[in-house]
């Protein structure tokens, strides 16, 4: 099996799984018309389009990646699914600032440049997301107040 047939396989399951999730997805005031369902169905709905294109139209075998760039693929599978699962309880701006880290560690760069960075595109895309666009973003379980309502 070639190895675009199995990465489309893995896509399109992701893509089913993400569809399953998206559809639980419930807004706590109704204040959009189509609700928080949409944009997640569109990326899974295209993802599930792009995942049958690779097992369809593969193109020639590729060489499966060894050693350190194996090494490299996991870590950043590895650092995805930790966003993933750090996104609500750390909040946008932490999760994307650590993830950037991350990346940027992963791919060569320094503490202090990774830091900067991260800092700045977790608060750059928050302002932009947030404020700009008005698409809301969860700030963490971390900033909320201890008293409770």
């Amino acid at each position: 099996m070639s190895s675009d047939r199995v990465f489309g396989l893995i896509l399109f399951a992701l893509a089913l799984a993400m569809a399953g999730l998206a559809t639980q997805f419930q807004a706590q005031i109704s204040y959009e018309p189509i609700g928080p369902r949409a944009f997640p169905m569109l990326v899974a709905g295209l993802l599930a389009l792009g995942s049958l294109w690779f097992m369809v139209r593969p193109g020639p075998s590729a060489r499966w990646p060894r050693d350190a760039l194996a090494r490299k693929v996991a870590l950043m599978i590895a650092l995805l699914l930790a966003y993933a699962f750090l996104f609500q309880p750390l909040g946008f701006i932490v999760a994307t600032a650590l993830m950037t880290v991350g990346v940027g560690r992963l791919f060569g760069g320094g503490w202090k440049q990774s830091a900067i960075g991260g800092a700045l595109l977790g608060l750059g895309l928050y302002v932009l997301f947030d404020v700009v666009l008005d698409v809301t973003l969860p700030l963490g379980d971390l900033w909320r107040s201890g008293t409770g309502s």
